[in-house]
């Protein structure tokens, strides 16, 4: 029920932005249209949150055969999790970092990093895959992927209303306008970021809890933070700044004067290894 709250929250979101930016566009009419973008996002976010991910990884599917190890670790932490298996990938991203995506535990995919599989003990990498497969089971994966949604199809339409605004678009008793629909446009990526950075943190801190008890110990993931958190800073990402809220280590931490800075989605990683260590996922 809280996570179903949040996501009306990110749709209502969506949807006013949406309109206001089509407003400032083009009216009545591009208001209608901005609507309409927005529920094509949203809908193309439900049912192809997966998909996209995915490709947008550039991560292939990897079966039992080519990797009996990762399918027995997901195996057993699904049965512990009484949910079923998802599909497993491999992105040939040598920065080391995981995710998971899918619109519900029935349709999720979980994906690692080449570089994860290069630098994480299996016992290490355990603990990650734990940390995904809570993501799975507690449907935080639809609200990361309906919230990426947000966040390109805001960008979209703030790009729209610069150019419309450079080039006089909607009409003469909008031209007087043109610094107020360029502010809008710099601003709706702004307001973007903040939504996906409210819905993010207390995720990341629940799902290492649950990956924790699931193991009965939260030293692993622990140990596997410390070396995603050096990783991600040494080896940098290509991930689409709207995607990085799905993985567990923010792809973007080594772009030091990338402006995603100003508004990390994910908590301080030494808070969330001391968390770990200190017993706290037990209560």
């Amino acid at each position: 029920m809280k996570n179903n709250l949040k996501t009306a929250v990110i749709l209502a979101a969506i949807g006013g932005l949406m309109i206001v930016v089509g407003g400032a566009i083009g009216g009545n009419a591009g208001a209608a249209i901005g609507l309409g973008i927005g529920l094509v996002f949203v809908g193309g976010s439900y049912w192809f949150s997966d998909k996209l991910a995915i490709k947008s990884a550039h991560a292939v599917e990897v079966s039992e055969a080519q990797m009996p190890r990762y399918h027995a670790i997901v195996r057993d932490l699904c049965q512990r999790a009484d949910m079923p298996m998802p599909r497993l990938y491999v992105s040939p991203d040598p920065q080391p970092n995981a995710f998971a995506t899918g619109r519900n535990p029935s349709h999720a995919a979980v994906c690692v990093n080449q570089g994860i599989l290069d630098v994480l003990s299996w016992e290490e990498l355990q603990g990650v895959l734990a940390h995904e497969i809570s993501h799975v089971r507690n449907r935080d994966i639809l609200i990361s992927s309906v919230a990426a949604a947000v966040a390109m199809g805001i960008t979209f339409m703030a790009r729209m209303a610069m150019w419309g605004a450079m080039f006089g678009g909607g009409g003469r008793d909008r031209n007087d306008n043109m610094l107020g629909t360029l502010a809008l446009a710099i601003l709706a990526p702004i307001a973007a970021g903040f939504l996906q950075m409210a819905l993010s943190r207390n995720r990341e801190y629940e799902a290492d809890r649950r990956g924790a008890r699931l193991l009965g110990t939260g030293e692993p993931l622990a140990r596997a933070l410390e070396k995603l958190d050096r990783g991600t800073k040494a080896v940098p990402s290509r991930v689409d700044p709207a995607q990085a809220t799905a993985y567990i280590a923010n792809p973007l931490a080594g772009q030091k004067q990338n402006f995603a800075k100003w508004f990390t989605t994910h908590p301080p990683m030494e808070d969330r290894i001391a968390r770990l260590r200190s017993g706290e996922w037990q209560s």
